[in-house]
């Protein structure tokens, strides 16, 4: 099987374990930096080019596709698609985990939980959409943010006013929501790969902190979920389109909340804490997905 991996730096821990455990079960792996993949779209022709030769021979696509090159990035996914090569991540899909708002939407509508979360563009209906959340502290975060940054806390009314007043002024989408005080500045990222949570961790922010995130110094140990938890998880994927998702959960007197699902979760945290190989869980995912299309495909193990 030969294996593109889609990633902007070769040398990211993420992208070199992918590599690593093609390479160990006898597939062929090369990075792709997406911005130098070009395309060629011609009625019912399409072709890929990188760094001046033609690209051929790709039997499946990893994406790891950054927030900063959304647009073009899934551009490149798409017409990966249009050539028939397989992704466990397909373009609408990543572009629907990309959209915090629209991620809930959809999945509030299957009925799955989540925090509480108002959305509005109109300065003169801040207060009532403050009133329709409730009291305070409330969770003000953009709709494109990643790895924690655009997330701020509001502990007061009157500060979540000014913070929605500064985003307005910077035109930037931002939701709004309920601040899940018992879960005490930890959550849960559930790795989800071919339809099963393959691993596991939970996210202990620093004291201080309410963000959860490891680049924030955040301490993450393995974490073993409930059923509810892990079916969770795999619906909040499965809605979504993506076969290799991770979705963050709180736990919260109500049950497990999604609160987000990215289309591009690193491995070194999950792989760490959990002592899981989740690169190998990958790739034995594309072999199983492609041995439906190729019975003759081989590995080594």
């Amino acid at each position: 099987m030969k294996i593109a991996i889609l990633s902007r730096n070769a040398r990211l821990y993420s992208t070199i374990r992918l590599v690593e455990a093609a390479r160990a079960r006898g597939h062929s792996a090369r990075v792709l930096d997406p911005l130098r993949c070009y395309m060629r779209i011609a009625a019912g022709k399409f072709e890929m080019h990188y760094k001046g030769r033609v690209l051929r021979g790709v039997d499946a696509v990893i994406p790891r596709i950054g927030s900063s090159i959304t647009f073009y990035g899934t551009a490149v996914v798409r017409q990966f698609e249009m050539m028939g090569v397989y992704t466990p991540n397909g373009s609408d899909a990543i572009l629907r985990a990309r959209d915090k708002l629209r991620t809930l939407q959809l999945i509030a509508r299957e009925g799955i939980d989540l925090p509480t979360t108002v959305f509005g563009d109109n300065p003169d209906d801040t207060a009532d959409l403050l009133a329709m959340l409730g009291d305070p502290p409330h969770v003000i975060k953009l709709n494109e943010g990643a790895q924690g940054q655009g997330v701020l806390l509001a502990e007061k009314r009157s500060a979540a006013q000014g913070m929605i007043e500064a985003f307005r002024g910077l035109y930037a989408n931002f939701l709004v929501q309920e601040f899940i005080r018992e879960a005490k500045g930890a959550d849960l990222r559930c790795f989800v790969v071919g339809g099963k949570v393959i691993a596991a961790m939970q996210r202990q922010a620093p004291d201080g902190e309410f963000r959860a995130n490891l680049h924030r110094g955040a301490k993450a140990s393995a974490v073993e979920l409930s059923e509810i938890e892990a079916t969770t998880a795999v619906r909040a994927a499965r809605l979504l389109g993506l076969g290799i998702a991770g979705v963050d959960l709180l736990r919260s007197s109500r049950g497990p909340l999604v609160v987000e699902v990215n289309s591009s979760p690193g491995l070194e945290g999950i792989e760490g804490a959990s002592g899981v190989d989740v690169a190998a869980k990958i790739v034995k995912s594309l072999e199983r997905a492609l041995q439906q299309k190729k019975p003759v495909l081989k590995s080594r193990k």
